[in-house]
């Protein structure tokens, strides 16, 4: 992995084969998240993520944050990285929106979602704050905690329904990477206000992410989670709701990715092999 700064946002390649892909994190989380996917890439790729501004060690950029925000951060990473028309773009989650927004302003050789990028209604009656809380649950609550040890915060992750019984080296690596502060209070790097900023406007601006998915020329591909960020049954992005955008995209491949949940997608390694795949051979 080699590691750089672009413009104060930390940026790491991993990799080092001609073929690119530009590869975005969620809501909370880091670089770290693509580790695990880009260990099974073939010879001849590379893969470059970034951590988005107000996370990891690019938590000290300043706001205003907002997903067309990180997508203009996006494409100055793709830039930088002599990213053409001929490079794959990926994003995860929150970075899945993300992608979308930058897809619709450039033109990629294809787009692939990962459990993230199809517009997710808001319940009548009921905010965009009490919305994050009810879908983010621990993520969200880890922000405002702070924790005597690394080792504690290991242990945070641990207990994490996610993984429970999908522990692994990339995972607490994952973990590690994302601890700062004074050694008997350390804390996520993940800056709340930009993660509430971010979270607000995925859920108010719905018909922005739509008239991105609709712009995007490049081949779009969607790989989803069938459990949810707790391992739950059913999935961030429900049959139901993939099944809408398909038949709204005819252009717009849906996979459903076996025995993973929202965040082992990336952290399995049969299910990263399967990412991996999707981003270089696309299928």
């Amino acid at each position: 992995m080699r590691v750089e700064d672009v413009d104060g946002m930390r940026v790491a390649t991993f990799g080092s084969g001609p073929r690119v892909i530009i590869a975005v994190h969620g809501i909370t989380a880091s670089l770290m998240a693509w580790r695990a996917v880009a260990r099974q890439l073939p010879e001849g790729w590379s893969l470059v993520a970034m951590d988005l501004r107000g996370r990891g060690h690019s938590a000290g950029l300043p706001g205003p944050y907002g997903l067309p925000r990180h997508a203009e951060d996006v494409l100055r990473v793709a830039d930088h990285a002599g990213a053409g028309a001929d490079a794959v773009l990926t994003g995860h989650s929150m970075g899945a929106y993300v992608a979308a927004l930058a897809a619709a302003e450039r033109d990629f050789s294809r787009v692939v979602l990962v459990d993230g990028g199809l517009p997710l209604p808001l319940p009548e009656g009921v905010d965009a704050d009490a919305a994050m809380a009810a879908v983010l649950g621990p993520a969200l609550a880890r922000l405002r905690q702070t924790f005597p040890s690394a080792e504690a915060y290991v242990d945070f992750f641990r207990a994490h329904p996610a993984f429970a019984g999908n522990w692994s080296a990339d995972v607490e690596e994952y973990a590690r990477y994302d601890l700062t502060g004074p050694r008997d209070a350390l804390r996520s790097r993940a800056a709340g206000e930009a993660v509430r900023e971010d979270g607000r406007w995925m859920l108010l601006e719905s018909d922005r992410i739509a008239a991105a998915l609709a712009t995007i020329k490049a081949p779009l591909s969607l790989l989803r989670a069938p459990r949810g960020l707790l391992d739950q049954e059913v999935g961030m992005l429900p049959d139901e709701l993939a099944a809408s955008w398909t038949a709204r995209l005819p252009g717009l491949a849906d996979e459903v990715v076996p025995d993973c949940n929202h965040y082992t997608i990336l952290f399995d390694e049969r299910c990263a092999r399967t990412v991996a795949d999707r981003l270089t051979s696309g299928r």
